[in-house]
């Protein structure tokens, strides 16, 4: 699937020999990722081509005379739609050329040299663990040192992933992002300029009978014992009041493996619980707290009467989604440097025979999209193994996501308002569609 990158602005800066050129702010997940010009794109554009051939997408042409405003906002979706695009190889996402060209503009972009560095990654009970790294590591080596430190096995990288997280007040967090396998972990935690923003490692996965995996390891079932912890003290898992005595119990025992099998029979246990945000349904403008894991996505939506109703939406009839930047974005040279203000997502959802659309207006909006992926490609990997005679692609547990059948939003741009909107991300497949085209 397409990550979400999108160049919602672009700025005319002078060069060193009087003309002007063009720097482009590319986003990944809502926060700022490089400044890039077209001519660092192009040579990577070749670069990358000498190595896939023709396997990448089109990239924007060369224009040897002054472009106007039209071909100015042209090249610059063209450019979204190519780094968008470009990310659904796999292959293309762990080679070399690919990420060092990454590396290399976040680092500039943020005035950061490559040096030795100290960077701490939380764990769900709140420790800390530092780590010896450079600061032009990637999320992906990062991952790797500490996994190496805590003694979580190797081949199980891919059920963890490192984020972005805020802590809050009361003892409350927000996830803010999961940090790319490409991303700089040094590089984000220092321009996010979100208060608080610390690195985590948390587990990636929304399916909760995946912990079954982890169970010969003694790292992981600590790492997923602690978390289960910190989401039932957080209010992320709710168990009943029976539950949570006997979890108590196995606590006081430190019993892990029991409480984690205890723990997946709590209500909303392996989910990830979002801000609270608001909602068009029933009514426009209701407040809600959206919890998304296991195949769907469950929302407790507050009634303007303040009375609560819970609604779930099942994942296997999401037709398609997409996130849409709402604002506008002024003085790039200022401290704006996340998109996170006025973000909603819509998605598409058979109920009852017919299509009907819902929206969710949240700074998370991103996270709740590349959790809605996750979802798809862990049902992907499963339908796979089940089915082998179906020759399903997918994707490798953590990596990049990719499938033959996909569905693309813009089939459906005609349902959506022309209003003066930047889309900056879309879905590229759901299960509804792969069900409905026979697989």
């Amino acid at each position: 699937m397409k990550m979400h990158f999108c160049i919602p602005v672009s700025q005319q800066r002078p060069d060193a020999l009087g003309g002007r050129y063009t720097l482009y702010s590319v986003y990944l997940d809502g926060f700022l990722f490089c400044r890039v010009r077209y001519s660092q794109l192009h040579r990577w554009n070749e670069q990358l081509r000498r190595v896939f051939g023709d396997c990448l997408p089109p990239f924007p042409p060369k224009y040897y005379l002054a472009m106007t405003t039209s071909m100015a906002n042209e090249r610059r979706d063209q450019l979204e739609q190519y780094l968008q695009n470009v990310t659904v190889d796999p292959n293309m996402l762990r080679s070399d050329v690919f990420v060092d060209f990454l590396k290399l503009v976040q680092l500039d972009t943020f005035s950061i040299s490559t040096k030795k560095a100290s960077l701490d990654i939380f764990l769900p009970d709140g420790r800390s663990i530092p780590v010896e790294i450079l600061t032009s590591d990637t999320a992906e080596r990062v991952l790797e040192v500490v996994s190496h430190k805590i003694g979580l096995c190797r081949e199980l990288l891919g059920y963890f992933g490192l984020f972005l997280i805020r802590f809050c007040k009361e003892g409350k967090l927000s996830v803010m992002k999961k940090l790319a396998d490409f991303e700089l972990p040094y590089v984000s935690l220092r321009s996010s300029e979100v208060e608080n923003c610390k690195v985590g490692l948390r587990k990636w996965y929304l399916d909760p009978s995946l912990d079954s995996m982890l169970m010969d390891c003694r790292a992981a079932v600590s790492l997923i014992y602690m978390q289960a912890i910190q989401d039932i003290r957080k209010e992320w898992a709710k168990p009943t009041q029976a539950q949570r005595q006997k979890l108590e119990a196995l606590q006081r025992e430190d019993n892990q493996t029991k409480f984690l099998e205890l723990s997946w029979e709590v209500r909303h246990y392996g989910y990830v619980q979002l801000d609270p945000c608001t909602w068009d349904y029933p009514e426009p403008g209701c407040g809600a707290v959206l919890s998304v894991g296991n195949n769907e996505i469950s929302c407790c939506v507050t009634l303007p009467d303040n009375q609560t109703q819970d609604i779930i939406f099942q994942m296997n009839r999401v037709k398609c989604w997409q996130v849409t930047f709402l604002g506008t974005l002024l003085d790039m040279d200022g401290p704006q440097q996340t998109l996170n203000r006025n973000l909603e997502l819509r998605f598409l959802y058979s109920e009852e025979s017919r299509w009907q659309w819902f929206v969710i207006y949240s700074r998370q909006a991103f996270l709740l999209s590349s959790c809605l992926k996750k979802m798809i490609s862990e049902k992907m990997v499963k339908l796979a193994a089940e089915n082998p005679e179906m020759q399903i692609e997918v994707p490798e547990q953590g990596r990049s996501k990719k499938y033959h059948i996909q569905q693309s939003q813009k089939d459906y741009s005609s349902f959506l308002p022309r209003a003066s909107k930047i889309t900056i991300a879309e879905a590229d497949c759901v299960l509804g569609t792969v069900e409905e085209e026979g697989l």
